[in-house]
């Protein structure tokens, strides 16, 4: 059963250090921060984190939160790297995505009764809301969605601009906002090969969110939007409590 959800940035940019000196991204941390602190405070069985990666899988074994894949020496980042023990055996290596949602979860000392999960977009929406909906199956469980709208927003994106990513992102937004019946049903709905184009990360992630939810009625807050840096970030808690 879910109980709460916290939906977050995958932008390394929220782990300060990231970006040297420079603190970029500031709003947008202190608001993951509490929302995943929410998710802690539930005192719920497990939390999984739920993130954009290279292939589906499930880490195993001990991880550190490492941004090496980002370019980002481990050393000089502000918030410690602590190893998290996941079940099964190994050393997994998280992808970027994944590690910011494991810094969020330190950041709330929640070390044990944690799961990683990487779904990518090539997953079909039902696969992943199939998922969704097995991870949350056995006890009360807590998500971090770990994901982001276009990294193609104007001309200081990541990416090239696309002019229909603005349209894209506000609508999805709208629909996390509203977190009602047919705001999920448009978000299931939503079309995966334009995901694609837009480089939006979260679609993935939120398919699996929809399917952890089901039918069960949610309150949703919205703590914080940016397109700043060109790409649309939101951090926003579901509640199903």
């Amino acid at each position: 059963m879910l109980v709460v959800a916290a939906l977050v940035p995958e932008t390394a940019l929220l782990v300060p250090g990231a970006a040297g000196d420079a603190d970029l991204l500031r709003g947008l941390r202190t608001a993951a921060v509490a929302a995943v602190a929410e998710v802690v405070a539930a005192e719920v069985a497990t939390v999984v984190v739920v993130a954009p990666g290279p292939v589906p899988r499930e880490l195993a074994g001990v991880v550190r939160p490492s941004l090496g894949a980002a370019g980002v020496p481990d050393d000089l980042l502000w918030w410690p790297d602590h190893p998290v023990t996941l079940p099964g055996d190994g050393r997994d290596v998280p992808a970027v995505p994944s590690a910011v949602g494991l810094h969020l979860l330190l950041r709330s000392r929640r070390r044990s009764g944690v799961r990683v999960v990487e779904v990518t977009g090539r997953q079909s929406s039902e696969e992943l809301t199939s998922l969704g909906r097995e991870l949350v199956d056995d006890e009360p469980t807590g998500l971090v969605v770990v994901g982001s709208g276009s990294g193609r927003h104007g001309p200081d994106g990541p990416l090239a601009d696309d002019p229909r990513a603005p349209e894209h992102d506000a609508r999805v937004l709208a629909d996390l906002v509203d977190a009602g019946p047919d705001a999920r049903a448009r978000l299931a709905e939503d079309d995966a090969d334009l995901a694609r184009d837009l480089a939006v990360r979260g679609w993935a992630p939120w398919q699996v969110l929809l399917g952890a939810a089901g039918r069960r009625p949610v309150r949703s807050r919205l703590l914080a939007e940016s397109t700043d840096l060109g790409a649309h970030h939101a951090v926003l808690v579901w509640d199903a409590r």
